[in-house]
């Protein structure tokens, strides 16, 4: 096996943004400036290569990390391959962002050159920073209106604590803007209009630009001295550094998370691209050039496995999205960390302890497939049909296993109800959503016993929409929704002391059983305990199995009709007779007494708490407190951790529907927040029964 393109030549780069900022419209002019694409496709006209999901072409948004693969050459003629992953941008498609930045080298940040930092922004900014993910930044549609080149630059050191150091500005802005200046060739550079953006041309600057490029020039240089100690003496020297000494000062600073270079363009003007091509090249590493997530031994979760990234070590790679594809079925995309495999070749999953066949390796480029023989450290590919692997599982050679860190994903916050239009689609709508659940971490559902509902559960409204539209469309399988119902429980208040008695004729034999039971409540969460005070030396041994299983069967349904939950049975007294008792009549004895104490109680209807924390700017705490109070939350905290606020609170499940629309309202999509499930508690509003 050998190599087309050295590991030092390869780029695997994702574009992460707000929604709306112009990451697939890059991505495409990547593709056409490198030759791969002949025709430009536009993201409004449904066009656009990346977005191939029906859903995504009709709403013009992206809703699946899309792969594909490029080459690209240098101004040296050197040629390079880069692997992109085209990521969402809107806050319910979040984990698609997070799972490719666990696997990428290098990213670039797009920011909107008139909203500049926006509320997804910071969340993708976030996760790059909590993976150490090297960035470059473009500043995307400088032509629009109120573009302010300065002031995204400002937003970038106030909301993140970036360094963000300009390489280029713009050439006016709005409708002036006609293209860059390069700081460190100090040129200008303008773009064939009417061909497309294809040819560039370099010219000197305008005079009326000279001074504005000279300080920002300054403080270019003043930035790489202080990245570089053999620049910084130079330049506190007065000699001027050469433009290959300021790229290696940028370069090492990207790479030690230190600066993140600035572009600028129109992506779909075709203004900036090449140049942002050529500085994934400069500033964005290569697979030999990253700080990798050690590896564990699978048997002891202590002891470190390093595998450096060399076509020499043994095979390892992460899967990071799994793909239910039309043609080739289960397509699981995995990042290989080291070493080389063939196609054909069998691998351990060490997570489930399972061997799996790479019966085909394949390139992809969007929803297109490429096979290949072999591949190599540094890749990302697809292998179909793997039957065991699931997202955040390793792959590695059989003699040489290692267990990589899963990729950790946020509960679902967000459910609905749903069901097939008919009995018969009801099995085959399981069988779909199971192969939805593989393919994303963030959706699950369940089978509810209680409402006889099929339970989904994502991140967001949109998310769920999507989920029920690829029912419909995908696999032909339309749905009714609702909403779901809280899942009541029900105990009592005080304690109650009752007999039963149960003296029947029963299958032509008088039975007889008396049951003394005291129903007491108990702690919350305790649950349901059967204790025994009574006396059954002389009775037979089966006599008090049964007293409890009567018990606690009768316990299982309360007069409300929920089930009952955190309360104490005690045995007081058990009379029995020799000739007629049996097993059954004490069962039924100890039943009668339990349901008669549950009616002389007073019944309490509980409902489902959860611990609410909210994460937000402090800008927005008061109105996040005031919402959940008026949603009969509890506050119970609020932590301070620089830059953000937690709120910290106990709300009822059935106050929480559509809370996630609510926040995302109240903060402008910047707070975020978690449910974990804490205790049933009382019951805010009686049903009426």
């Amino acid at each position: 096996m050998s190599r087309s393109v050295e590991i030092s030549k390869l780029r695997n780069i994702g574009i992460m943004a707000h929604i709306d900022a112009g990451k697939t419209t890059t991505t495409e002019r990547f593709l056409f400036y490198s030759g791969y694409l002949h025709k430009i496709g536009e993201v409004d006209d449904g066009t656009a290569f990346m977005d191939y999901m029906i859903q995504e072409k009709e709403r013009g948004i992206t809703i699946t990390s899309a792969a594909t693969t490029t080459t690209w050459k240098d101004e040296t003629g050197t040629s390079y391959r880069i692997n992109i992953i085209d990521t969402p941008g809107h806050v319910d498609f979040t984990a698609e962002v997070q799972r490719s930045l666990r696997v990428l080298d290098g990213a670039i940040a797009l920011f909107c050159g008139v909203g500049g930092v926006e509320p997804q922004s910071e969340t993708v900014w976030h996760q790059a920073d909590m993976y150490s993910v090297p960035r470059i930044a473009f500043v995307n549609k400088m032509d629009r209106t109120g573009a302010d080149f300065a002031r995204v630059l400002k937003m970038m050191k106030s909301k993140f604590g970036a360094n963000p150091v300009a390489v280029q500005i713009p050439i006016g802005a709005e409708d002036t803007f006609i293209g860059c200046i390069d700081l460190i060739k100090m040129k200008a550079i303008y773009f064939d209009f009417e061909n497309q953006g294809i040819n560039i041309i370099e010219e000197e600057i305008p005079d009326d630009w000279k001074q504005k490029a000279n300080e920002y020039r300054e403080k270019l240089i003043e930035s790489a001295a202080e990245l570089d100690d053999m620049l910084l003496e130079k330049y506190l020297n007065g000699k001027t550094p050469e433009a290959s000494e300021i790229k290696a000062a940028l370069r090492k600073g990207t790479l030690e998370l230190k600066a993140v270079p600035v572009l600028c363009g129109s992506s779909l003007r075709n203004i900036g691209v090449q140049p942002l091509i050529n500085a994934v090249i400069e500033y964005l590493p290569s697979p030999l050039e990253v700080k990798y997530f050690d590896g564990f031994d699978p048997d002891n979760h202590e002891k470190i496995i390093k595998r450096k990234p060399a076509d020499s070590e043994p095979f390892s790679a992460l899967a990071f999205k799994i793909l239910s594809d039309p043609y080739v079925g289960k397509l699981t995309f995995l990042r290989v960390y080291s070493g080389t495999a063939k196609a054909g070749e069998t691998m351990l999953n060490p997570s489930s302890g399972k061997r799996e066949r790479l019966i085909k390796i394949m390139t992809m480029h969007a929803n297109r497939r490429d096979e290949v023989e072999d591949t190599f450290t540094g890749d990302i590919i697809a292998v179909p049909q793997l039957r065991f692997t699931r997202t955040g599982d390793t792959l590695c050679d059989q003699k040489h296993p290692v267990l990589y860190e899963k990729i950790q994903f946020l509960e679902p916050v967000i459910n609905q109800a749903i069901e097939a239009k008919t009995l018969a689609d009801q099995d085959r709508m399981l069988e779909i959503l199971e192969k939805i659940t593989d393919e994303d971490p963030t959706f699950k559902f369940k089978n509810d016993e209680e409402s006889g509902q099929i339970i989904i559960s994502g991140v967001g409204e949109l998310h769920l929409e999507i989920i029920v539209d690829r029912l419909n469309r995908e696999f032909n399988l339309p749905a009714k929704v609702g909403k779901p119902q809280v899942a009541y429980r029900e105990t009592i208040s005080g304690s109650v002391r009752k007999s039963g008695i149960f003296d029947k004729p029963t299958g032509g034999k008088n039975q007889f059983g008396e049951v003394e039971i005291e129903l007491e409540q108990s702690e919350r969460g305790e649950g349901i305990k059967i204790l025994n005070k009574a006396d059954t030396a002389k009775l037979p041994k089966t006599f008090l199995p049964a007293i409890e299983q009567g018990i606690f069967d009768a316990l299982q349904v309360g007069i409300q009709g929920y089930q009952m939950v955190d309360v104490r049975a005690t045995i007081l007294k058990i009379n029995s007779d020799n000739e007629t008792s049996t097993d059954l009549s004490m069962k039924i004895a100890a039943s009668i007494a339990v349901k008669d104490a549950c009616r002389a109680a007073n019944a309490v209807l509980l409902e489902p708490y959860f611990e609410i924390e909210v994460v937000s700017p402090e800008d927005y705490v008061g109105d996040i407190i005031a919402d959940l109070n008026s949603r009969h939350g509890r506050i119970e905290g609020i932590e301070q951790r620089q830059p953000l606020q937690i709120v910290k609170a106990l709300a009822p499940l059935s106050e929480m529907f559509g809370y996630v629309t609510k926040l995302r309202s109240l903060s402008q999509g910047r707070a975020v927040y978690t449910m974990t499930f804490s205790r049933y508690d009382t019951a805010l509003i009686r049903q009426n029964y």
